[in-house]
């Protein structure tokens, strides 16, 4: 055991602000300065008091020192952090401050990098001592913070029109106060988090502004400071507000001081912690609160994404048979007894709660990537097409591809089904869309990297260009990354362009989309097979960090039964690229397609379209059962398509090696009790149809080839990849994996929503020391009681049909024949929709930081200066002349009950 140094003890007894603690070598205030103070540092600091400045020649007579000995050791402890220094004297002379541990020395220590990798415990000093003096006194603080840690400031233009604001609640106002003074410097936060594995992925740099004669101190002493004009001030916070970072002030000086802006996340911010933890928010919130305007809020749910203080969540608009619906507030320690007990250790999680448990908009719930369809029907009824579609992109690369394709479970859901018809959704996201197919007024988001002005370099690479892969792509390059998917196909788009057929999804279509992705910086390398061209260990040589794989399902599965091998069976897979590639693709005689689900109907109108005589369908299950949906059965029953119900294959008949018919046995039952994949059959009652072409649309299969030799992916069922249910990483920490690979067949949207997932855990992943999980948005929202609404009034129109092109043949043609909207049927279709989500604020745990404002698209949030003695700022030596007046009142209404 190291022999303890009493200086260190002094020092750490001194500066503490823990009330009748006594300090011990386990304490962070001794193990925390003695990684990186001398005893000779600690001797000189003990000749001080704390935050009482001394001038050198002050520190010269205290001490007894040489000067030049004196002045090399103030410069390495302020090198250090236990120093800072500044000229605030009628004679501008540097004098030097022992700061307290927080805002001060706890921080300035985790701001020098080498220092901070050298002794890397500083980060839990850091984040101790954010912690452990406030775990009595928080519920005791007035609003205002009573001169501790750090105050919230309000985004600028949240409250540009508030008549009743004072000076320092704008951010203008201390940049005027400090004018041409400011310096950029890493984020202490940031720093300490990733020292024990919990940060965020941001980039530290740059996201603190120090102003004054602090912006001098964190240039001068190696803290990574950079000087920055008034500009790029305004562009650091401009990139806080984009990437919803909350503009803090530092709270110690009173109303006329401050030394540093921070632009905090608050998945690791010490300051925001200390309300969020401790359920207490006059340790941070502004004056202001937020308040939705029910009328204009569309329940898109960016204000609840972004809220860091989780006071959004979605709500129902819509009243029940009851009457509205009340919504539970956060208790607040005001009147009531507080502990532990009313903490909340994992608010980080519990902040990124979606909605109340009443409910919210059924289309939202529904959708995997859980669009905000309320809010981009709004906007096309505004006539707003192009805001639409951003709003769509925000979960969706594909709007149009889905616009053609979708199995709109959304629709399924929506509440107007429960009056007449469900509004058709899909069909306006496919006028929205239509724009994107155009190169001129196309829609290209922005990229919003969580840094102060650079993208990432980390090498990503995805590989499958299939709706996954390029969603996982599309994300990542939002977020400031340049990632490369390689394609072992010709062409990207997976089975977007090799598997469903031109009449219902135009490849020209996809095309235009996928264009989109390229201008945001993505590359795609096509003819490129990861296991046969290249490596994944060779890629990894080459500087890739992470892998996603999505490389679907391009196997088709066989039946197992006699004749299976002869020619003229194929599996729908297979026929569908064939078919895919070639339209002049023929097919003589007659055809029987395997299988019930939409993949079935699919070959069977395609097999129409290459000239089959006669197409057939066969299905295990009863009609009533079909996994394909009603209108797919429609439309191929329409075109001249048996379907018949309640048959497995049982034999392929040949002759000279070539199909002459398929014997069915009859399906009893598909399913055992427990609801499992187990068909019965009657092997004695059997039906032979004769034909020339056998298609088996009866599954898909993964084909991995060698893409995962020497990793050590595990396979699961279906051969598909292990991965963890929340962030997709398998047990090959740097391959994560999405899409079909990972579910088994499913629909397009559901691989969209996974590769925006993936992209989300890749980020995380590649910054070193973040959390995959924490603070994470767990996209879990719940549908509105339908059964219990109350309807006073609505739109009676009824829901619109697209037209179609009756210059092309519908059963013939490989052209889309369905027109999309007119502008007209837009409006009336949108207006249809009831509205059934709204954004609900719980003021009590609002910290009137005014993101919410900026990201909300309809103007339906706003800042109200509800709490005015949250702009008292107090000078720390002054916090009981707050805390004790209010603990005191406080105590009398716990005691007697008191309410307001």
């Amino acid at each position: 055991m190291a022999e303890q140094r009493e200086l260190i003890l002094q020092l750490g007894q001194k500066i503490t602000d823990r009330i009748g603690h006594k300090v011990t070598v386990e304490d962070p205030e001794y193990w925390g300065l003695a990684c990186v103070v001398t005893d000779e540092m600690a001797e000189v600091a003990l000749k001080m008091k704390v935050r009482k400045p001394m001038t050198f020649d002050q520190l010269l007579a205290a001490t007894g020192k040489e000067e030049q000995a004196l002045r090399e050791l103030l410069d390495e402890m302020s090198r250090v952090g236990i120093l800072e220094y500044n000229w605030e004297n009628p004679e501008r002379k540097k004098q030097y401050v022992l700061p307290m541990f927080v805002p001060g020395s706890a921080e300035f220590t985790n701001m020098n990098k080498e220092q901070l990798e050298a002794h890397p415990e500083l980060g839990r000093f850091f984040e101790r001592m954010s912690r452990l003096p406030l775990e009595k006194v928080t519920p005791m603080v007035p609003q205002g913070g009573a001169g501790i840690g750090m105050h919230v400031i309000p985004v600028e233009k949240a409250i540009e029109m508030e008549n009743e604001s004072v000076d320092i609640e704008h951010i203008s106002h201390w940049l005027r106060k400090y004018d041409g003074k400011y310096a950029a410097s890493p984020c202490s936060c940031r720093m300490s988090r990733k020292t024990y594995d919990e940060g965020c992925a941001d980039d530290p740099q740059d996201w603190c502004i120090a102003v004054g004669d602090m912006a001098d101190y964190v240039v001068e002493t190696n803290k990574g400071g950079r000087y920055v004009t008034y500009e790029e001030v305004l562009d650091i916070l401009q990139r806080a507000e984009d990437n919803g970072f909350v503009h803090q002030i530092t709270n110690i000086d009173g109303r006329n001081k401050i030394f540093a802006i921070c632009n905090c996340n608050v998945n690791v911010c010490y300051a925001l912690r200390t309300s969020q933890l401790f359920n207490t928010p006059n340790m941070s919130r502004s004056a202001y609160v937020a308040r939705v305007t029910a009328e204009d809020c569309v329940a898109c749910g960016r204000c609840v994404e972004y809220c860091p203080a989780g006071a959004v969540k979605l709500g129902q608009k819509l009243c029940t048979k009851e009457g509205p619906v009340t919504y539970p507030k956060q208790e607040l320690p005001d009147r009531t007894s507080w502990g532990p007990d009313k903490w909340d250790e994992d608010y980080r999680d519990n902040n990124r709660i979606n909605c109340y448990d009443t409910g919210t908009a059924p289309c939202k719930t529904a959708c995997p990537a859980h669009i905000a369809v309320q809010g981009y029907l709004k906007k096309a009824a505004q006539g707003k097409y192009t805001e639409a579609l951003a709003l769509i992109k925000k979960e969706n690369p594909f709007p149009a591809v889905c616009g053609h394709v979708c199995n709109r479970r959304c629709e399924d859901a929506c509440t107007r089904g429960t009056v007449d018809q469900a509004v058709a959704i899909d069909e306006v996201k496919k006028f929205i869309a239509r724009q994107d197919l155009d190169a001129d007024v196309r829609y290209i988001p922005p990229v919003i990297p969580p840094t102060t002005g650079r993208l990432f370099d980390e090498k990503i690479a995805v590989i499958g260009a299939g709706p996954a892969g390029l969603s996982c792509a599309f994300y990542l390059a939002e977020k400031g990354y340049l990632p490369v998917v390689f394609e072992k196909n010709e062409k990207p788009g997976g089975m977007l362009v090799y598997g469903i057929p031109s009449f219902k999804l135009e490849k020209d279509v996809v095309d235009a989309e996928i264009d989109v992705i390229r201008q945001m910086g993505v590359e795609i390398r096509c003819g490129v097979e990861v296991g046969k061209d290249v490596t994944l260990d060779e890629l990894r040589s080459e500087g890739y960090r992470a892998f996603y794989i999505a490389i679907g399902c391009q196997g088709g599965r066989m039946a197992g039964i006699p004749g299976e091998k002869a020619d003229g069976v194929t599996t729908a897979v297979d026929f569908l690229r064939t078919a895919g590639r070639d339209e002049a693709y023929e097919m003589e005689g007659r055809t029987v397609v395997v299988g019930g689900g939409n993949v079935a109907v699919d070959v069977a109108r395609t097999a129409v379209r290459c000239g089959s005589s006669e197409v057939s369908m066969f299905c295990l299950e009863g009609r009533d059962i079909m996994p394909a949906s009603a209108e797919e059965v429609e439309e191929a029953e329409e075109e001249d398509i048996s379907i018949h119900c309640g048959w497995g294959p049982k034999e392929i008949l040949t002759e000279d090696g070539k199909v002459r018919g398929i014997v069915f046995k009859k399906c009893l039952s598909v399913f055992d009790e427990k609801n499992r994949f187990a068909p019965v059959y009657d092997e004695e009652e059997t039906v032979t149809v004769p034909c020339e072409h056998v298609c088996l649309s009866i599954g898909q299969s993964i084909l991995w080839g060698n893409l995962l030799d020497g990793s050590g992916v595990e396979l699961g069922r279906g051969n598909g990849a292990v991965a963890d249910t929340l962030t997709y990483q398998t047990s090959e920490p740097d391959i994560f994996v999405g899409g079909d690979v990972y579910t088994g067949p499913k629909f397009a949207i559901d691989a969209i929503a996974a590769g925006k997932e993936g992209a989300v855990s890749i980020h995380r992943y590649v910054q070193p020391h973040s959390s995959l999980t924490i603070g994470r948005n767990r996209r879990q929202f719940i549908e509105l009681d339908k059964e219990n609404i109350e309807l006073e009034a609505y739109d009676n129109s009824s829901r619109q049909i697209p037209g179609t092109d009756g210059s092309i043949d519908r059963r013939r043609s490989f052209r889309d024949n369905r027109k999309t909207f007119t502008e007209e049927q837009v409006r009336i279709e949108t207006a249809r929709c009831l509205g059934c989500g709204a954004s609900i604020v719980d003021e009590n745990k609002c910290i009137g930081c005014g993101v919410c404002t900026t990201k909300c698209g309809f103007d339906a949030i706003h800042l109200f200066r509800e709490h005015p003695g949250c702009s008292n700022m107090y000078r720390s030596e002054d916090k009981f002349k707050a805390i004790l007046p209010y603990a005191l009142k406080r105590g009398l209404k716990i005691k007697f009950g008191r309410k307001e």
